[in-house]
Protein backbone atom coordinates (compact mmCIF):
# COMPACT_ATOMS: atom_id res chain seq x y z
CA UNK A 1 0.00 0.00 0.00
CA UNK A 2 1.22 3.52 -0.88
CA UNK A 3 1.22 5.46 2.42
CA UNK A 4 1.13 9.21 2.96
CA UNK A 5 3.46 10.74 5.55
CA UNK A 6 1.04 12.36 8.01
CA UNK A 7 3.75 14.42 9.68
CA UNK A 8 4.39 16.12 6.34
CA UNK A 9 0.64 16.60 5.92
CA UNK A 10 0.33 18.15 9.39
CA UNK A 11 3.12 20.66 8.70
CA UNK A 12 1.50 21.60 5.38
CA UNK A 13 -1.96 21.94 6.95
CA UNK A 14 -0.64 24.15 9.74
CA UNK A 15 1.12 26.39 7.20
CA UNK A 16 -2.06 26.59 5.12
CA UNK A 17 -3.99 27.74 8.19
CA UNK A 18 -1.38 30.25 9.28
CA UNK A 19 -0.54 31.53 5.77
CA UNK A 20 3.14 31.64 6.71
CA UNK A 21 6.00 29.20 7.30
CA UNK A 22 7.22 31.42 10.14
CA UNK A 23 3.91 31.34 12.00
CA UNK A 24 3.50 27.62 11.31
CA UNK A 25 6.95 26.93 12.75
CA UNK A 26 6.10 28.92 15.88
CA UNK A 27 2.84 27.04 16.33
CA UNK A 28 4.53 23.66 15.82
CA UNK A 29 7.53 24.72 17.92
CA UNK A 30 9.90 23.74 15.13
CA UNK A 31 12.48 25.60 13.06
CA UNK A 32 11.46 27.23 9.76
CA UNK A 33 13.87 25.06 7.68
CA UNK A 34 12.35 21.91 9.20
CA UNK A 35 8.78 22.95 8.32
CA UNK A 36 9.80 24.11 4.82
CA UNK A 37 11.71 20.89 4.20
CA UNK A 38 8.81 18.67 5.28
CA UNK A 39 6.34 20.56 3.06
CA UNK A 40 8.77 20.28 0.15
CA UNK A 41 8.93 16.51 0.68
CA UNK A 42 5.12 16.36 0.60
CA UNK A 43 5.10 18.31 -2.68
CA UNK A 44 7.68 15.91 -4.11
CA UNK A 45 5.57 12.99 -2.96
CA UNK A 46 2.42 14.42 -4.58
CA UNK A 47 4.26 15.70 -7.64
CA UNK A 48 2.61 19.12 -7.55
CA UNK A 49 3.14 22.46 -5.83
CA UNK A 50 0.89 23.21 -2.88
CA UNK A 51 1.72 26.89 -2.38
CA UNK A 52 2.74 29.90 -4.39
CA UNK A 53 3.93 33.16 -2.86
CA UNK A 54 2.03 36.45 -2.89
CA UNK A 55 4.32 38.97 -1.26
CA UNK A 56 5.17 37.59 2.15
CA UNK A 57 2.07 35.38 2.31
CA UNK A 58 1.66 31.80 1.14
CA UNK A 59 -1.31 31.21 -1.15
CA UNK A 60 -2.68 27.74 -1.77
CA UNK A 61 -2.64 26.41 -5.31
CA UNK A 62 -5.69 24.53 -6.59
CA UNK A 63 -4.05 21.27 -5.52
CA UNK A 64 -3.18 22.86 -2.19
CA UNK A 65 -6.84 23.76 -1.62
CA UNK A 66 -7.84 20.16 -2.26
CA UNK A 67 -5.16 18.70 0.02
CA UNK A 68 -6.00 21.23 2.74
CA UNK A 69 -9.67 20.20 2.75
CA UNK A 70 -8.73 16.54 3.10
CA UNK A 71 -6.20 17.36 5.83
CA UNK A 72 -8.90 19.24 7.74
CA UNK A 73 -11.12 16.16 7.73
CA UNK A 74 -8.27 13.81 8.65
CA UNK A 75 -7.09 15.78 11.67
CA UNK A 76 -10.62 16.71 12.78
CA UNK A 77 -11.50 13.01 12.75
CA UNK A 78 -8.35 12.31 14.76
CA UNK A 79 -9.40 14.82 17.41
CA UNK A 80 -12.89 13.32 17.53
CA UNK A 81 -11.39 9.86 18.00
CA UNK A 82 -9.37 11.05 20.99
CA UNK A 83 -12.48 12.70 22.44
CA UNK A 84 -14.36 9.40 22.16
CA UNK A 85 -11.51 7.46 23.76
CA UNK A 86 -11.24 9.94 26.64
CA UNK A 87 -15.00 10.03 27.19
CA UNK A 88 -15.33 13.67 26.10
CA UNK A 89 -17.09 13.10 22.78
CA UNK A 90 -20.31 14.89 23.72
CA UNK A 91 -18.52 18.20 24.21
CA UNK A 92 -16.98 18.09 20.74
CA UNK A 93 -19.53 16.27 18.57
CA UNK A 94 -19.25 17.65 15.05
CA UNK A 95 -21.81 17.78 12.26
CA UNK A 96 -20.28 18.29 8.81
CA UNK A 97 -22.66 20.11 6.50
CA UNK A 98 -22.21 20.91 2.82
CA UNK A 99 -24.21 23.95 1.72
CA UNK A 100 -24.94 24.58 -1.95
CA UNK A 101 -23.71 28.05 -2.90
CA UNK A 102 -27.05 28.79 -4.59
CA UNK A 103 -28.82 28.42 -1.23
CA UNK A 104 -29.28 31.88 0.35
CA UNK A 105 -27.18 32.33 3.49
CA UNK A 106 -30.20 33.28 5.61
CA UNK A 107 -32.02 30.14 4.50
CA UNK A 108 -28.98 27.97 5.27
CA UNK A 109 -28.76 29.53 8.73
CA UNK A 110 -32.47 28.95 9.31
CA UNK A 111 -32.16 25.28 8.36
CA UNK A 112 -29.02 24.63 10.43
CA UNK A 113 -30.00 26.67 13.50
CA UNK A 114 -31.74 23.78 15.35
CA UNK A 115 -28.32 22.15 15.81
CA UNK A 116 -27.23 25.04 18.02
CA UNK A 117 -30.21 24.53 20.34
CA UNK A 118 -30.03 20.73 20.59
CA UNK A 119 -29.87 19.05 23.99
CA UNK A 120 -26.42 17.68 23.17
CA UNK A 121 -23.77 20.32 22.35
CA UNK A 122 -22.69 20.17 18.70
CA UNK A 123 -19.97 21.84 16.70
CA UNK A 124 -21.04 22.53 13.13
CA UNK A 125 -18.57 22.54 10.26
CA UNK A 126 -20.15 24.16 7.19
CA UNK A 127 -18.55 24.12 3.75
CA UNK A 128 -20.05 25.99 0.79
CA UNK A 129 -19.51 24.87 -2.79
CA UNK A 130 -21.25 24.01 -6.04
CA UNK A 131 -24.02 21.44 -5.75
CA UNK A 132 -22.22 18.85 -7.91
CA UNK A 133 -18.93 19.13 -6.03
CA UNK A 134 -20.68 18.77 -2.69
CA UNK A 135 -22.34 15.56 -3.86
CA UNK A 136 -18.99 14.18 -4.99
CA UNK A 137 -17.52 14.87 -1.55
CA UNK A 138 -20.62 13.51 0.18
CA UNK A 139 -19.94 10.23 -1.62
CA UNK A 140 -16.50 10.23 0.02
CA UNK A 141 -18.14 10.73 3.43
CA UNK A 142 -16.75 14.25 3.72
CA UNK A 143 -20.17 15.48 4.92
CA UNK A 144 -22.96 14.12 7.05
CA UNK A 145 -25.50 15.89 4.87
CA UNK A 146 -25.79 18.42 2.07
CA UNK A 147 -28.38 21.22 2.08
CA UNK A 148 -29.47 22.39 -1.36
CA UNK A 149 -32.28 23.90 -3.40
CA UNK A 150 -31.69 21.20 -6.03
CA UNK A 151 -32.39 17.48 -5.54
CA UNK A 152 -30.09 14.66 -6.60
CA UNK A 153 -31.05 13.81 -10.16
CA UNK A 154 -31.99 10.33 -11.36
CA UNK A 155 -28.86 10.23 -13.52
CA UNK A 156 -26.45 11.42 -10.83
CA UNK A 157 -23.28 9.39 -10.42
CA UNK A 158 -23.57 9.63 -6.64
CA UNK A 159 -25.83 7.17 -4.82
CA UNK A 160 -27.51 9.59 -2.43
CA UNK A 161 -31.04 10.24 -1.24
CA UNK A 162 -33.21 13.37 -1.20
CA UNK A 163 -35.11 14.26 1.97
CA UNK A 164 -37.57 16.97 0.94
CA UNK A 165 -37.78 19.70 3.56
CA UNK A 166 -40.61 21.61 1.92
CA UNK A 167 -41.06 24.68 -0.22
CA UNK A 168 -42.11 28.31 0.01
CA UNK A 169 -43.05 31.22 -2.18
CA UNK A 170 -40.79 34.08 -3.26
CA UNK A 171 -40.91 37.64 -1.94
CA UNK A 172 -39.77 40.81 -3.70
CA UNK A 173 -37.99 43.51 -1.69
CA UNK A 174 -36.74 47.01 -2.27
CA UNK A 175 -35.75 50.24 -0.57
CA UNK A 176 -38.60 52.64 0.22
CA UNK A 177 -38.36 54.66 -3.02
CA UNK A 178 -38.44 51.61 -5.29
CA UNK A 179 -41.12 49.87 -3.24
CA UNK A 180 -43.41 52.88 -3.65
CA UNK A 181 -43.00 52.75 -7.45
CA UNK A 182 -44.01 49.10 -7.61
CA UNK A 183 -46.93 48.93 -5.19
CA UNK A 184 -50.34 49.28 -6.74
CA UNK A 185 -49.18 48.09 -10.14
CA UNK A 186 -47.59 44.73 -9.40
CA UNK A 187 -46.25 42.85 -11.31
CA UNK A 188 -46.44 45.16 -14.37
CA UNK A 189 -44.35 47.80 -12.59
CA UNK A 190 -41.42 45.35 -12.38
CA UNK A 191 -40.67 46.23 -16.02
CA UNK A 192 -40.14 49.90 -15.08
CA UNK A 193 -37.76 49.56 -12.12
CA UNK A 194 -34.21 48.16 -11.94
CA UNK A 195 -34.12 44.46 -11.03
CA UNK A 196 -31.43 42.37 -9.34
CA UNK A 197 -31.64 38.63 -10.01
CA UNK A 198 -29.71 35.41 -9.37
CA UNK A 199 -27.61 34.13 -12.27
CA UNK A 200 -29.40 32.07 -14.97
CA UNK A 201 -27.85 28.78 -13.78
CA UNK A 202 -29.90 28.80 -10.54
CA UNK A 203 -33.25 27.11 -9.93
CA UNK A 204 -34.76 30.35 -8.62
CA UNK A 205 -33.78 32.33 -11.71
CA UNK A 206 -35.22 29.73 -14.07
CA UNK A 207 -38.48 29.70 -12.12
CA UNK A 208 -38.65 33.50 -12.11
CA UNK A 209 -37.95 33.72 -15.84
CA UNK A 210 -40.90 31.39 -16.51
CA UNK A 211 -43.11 33.48 -14.21
CA UNK A 212 -42.09 36.76 -15.91
CA UNK A 213 -42.95 35.21 -19.27
CA UNK A 214 -46.34 33.99 -18.03
CA UNK A 215 -47.17 37.45 -16.66
CA UNK A 216 -45.95 39.22 -19.79
CA UNK A 217 -43.36 41.16 -17.81
CA UNK A 218 -39.90 41.92 -19.18
CA UNK A 219 -37.85 42.97 -16.13
CA UNK A 220 -35.15 45.62 -16.46
CA UNK A 221 -32.28 43.49 -15.12
CA UNK A 222 -29.34 45.65 -14.00
CA UNK A 223 -27.43 42.99 -12.06
CA UNK A 224 -27.02 39.21 -11.84
CA UNK A 225 -25.35 37.56 -8.85
CA UNK A 226 -24.14 34.10 -7.93
CA UNK A 227 -23.84 35.14 -4.28
CA UNK A 228 -27.30 35.79 -2.84
CA UNK A 229 -25.83 37.79 0.06
CA UNK A 230 -24.07 40.15 -2.37
CA UNK A 231 -27.32 40.53 -4.30
CA UNK A 232 -29.06 41.67 -1.11
CA UNK A 233 -26.30 44.15 -0.28
CA UNK A 234 -26.78 45.79 -3.69
CA UNK A 235 -30.53 45.78 -3.03
CA UNK A 236 -29.94 47.43 0.33
CA UNK A 237 -28.04 50.19 -1.48
CA UNK A 238 -31.05 50.85 -3.70
CA UNK A 239 -29.61 49.31 -6.87
CA UNK A 240 -32.84 47.44 -7.63
CA UNK A 241 -35.77 45.28 -6.59
CA UNK A 242 -34.69 41.76 -5.62
CA UNK A 243 -36.26 38.38 -4.72
CA UNK A 244 -35.67 36.01 -1.79
CA UNK A 245 -37.45 32.93 -0.40
CA UNK A 246 -40.42 33.92 1.74
CA UNK A 247 -39.23 31.72 4.64
CA UNK A 248 -36.71 34.46 5.46
CA UNK A 249 -38.73 37.52 4.36
CA UNK A 250 -38.87 39.06 7.84
CA UNK A 251 -35.15 38.45 8.37
CA UNK A 252 -34.29 40.01 4.99
CA UNK A 253 -36.47 43.05 5.65
CA UNK A 254 -34.98 43.61 9.10
CA UNK A 255 -31.34 42.82 8.32
CA UNK A 256 -31.10 44.72 5.04
CA UNK A 257 -33.56 47.50 5.98
CA UNK A 258 -35.73 47.01 2.89
CA UNK A 259 -39.48 46.80 2.46
CA UNK A 260 -41.51 43.75 1.58
CA UNK A 261 -43.22 44.52 -1.73
CA UNK A 262 -45.12 41.36 -2.62
CA UNK A 263 -44.97 37.60 -2.07
CA UNK A 264 -45.80 35.38 -5.02
CA UNK A 265 -46.88 31.80 -4.42
CA UNK A 266 -46.70 30.74 -8.09
CA UNK A 267 -42.90 30.55 -7.86
CA UNK A 268 -41.75 27.99 -5.30
CA UNK A 269 -38.34 27.54 -3.76
CA UNK A 270 -37.72 23.91 -2.79
CA UNK A 271 -35.21 22.74 -0.17
CA UNK A 272 -33.57 19.37 0.35
CA UNK A 273 -31.35 17.59 2.82
CA UNK A 274 -29.25 15.06 0.91
CA UNK A 275 -27.60 12.12 2.65
CA UNK A 276 -26.13 8.73 1.83
CA UNK A 277 -28.90 7.09 3.87
CA UNK A 278 -32.40 6.38 2.59
CA UNK A 279 -33.67 6.36 6.20
CA UNK A 280 -32.30 8.98 8.56
CA UNK A 281 -30.71 7.27 11.55
CA UNK A 282 -29.01 10.36 12.96
CA UNK A 283 -31.28 12.10 15.52
CA UNK A 284 -29.72 15.52 14.87
CA UNK A 285 -30.18 15.29 11.09
CA UNK A 286 -33.76 14.12 11.63
CA UNK A 287 -34.28 17.13 13.89
CA UNK A 288 -32.98 19.49 11.20
CA UNK A 289 -35.38 18.00 8.66
CA UNK A 290 -38.40 17.98 10.97
CA UNK A 291 -37.88 21.55 12.17
CA UNK A 292 -37.46 22.79 8.58
CA UNK A 293 -40.66 21.04 7.52
CA UNK A 294 -42.60 22.55 10.42
CA UNK A 295 -41.40 26.06 9.62
CA UNK A 296 -42.12 25.76 5.90
CA UNK A 297 -45.55 24.23 6.49
CA UNK A 298 -46.31 27.03 8.96
CA UNK A 299 -45.89 29.65 6.22
CA UNK A 300 -49.00 28.37 4.43
CA UNK A 301 -51.27 28.37 7.47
Amino acid sequence: MDWLNYHHLLYFWTASQEGSITRAAERLMLSQPTVSGQIRKLEERIGQELFHRSGRELVLTETGELVSRYAERIFTTGRELMDVLTGDAAAHAALRIGIADALPKLVACTLVEPVLHADQPWRIACHEDKHERLLAELALHAFDLVLSDTPVGANARVRAYNHALGDCGVTFFGVAGLATQVRGDFPAALARVPMLLPTPNTMLRRSLDRWFEEKGVQPRVVGEFEDSALLKVFGQRGAGIFPAPSIVRNDVSRQYRVRIIETIEDVREHFYAITLERTLRSPIIAQICNTARERLEGLDR
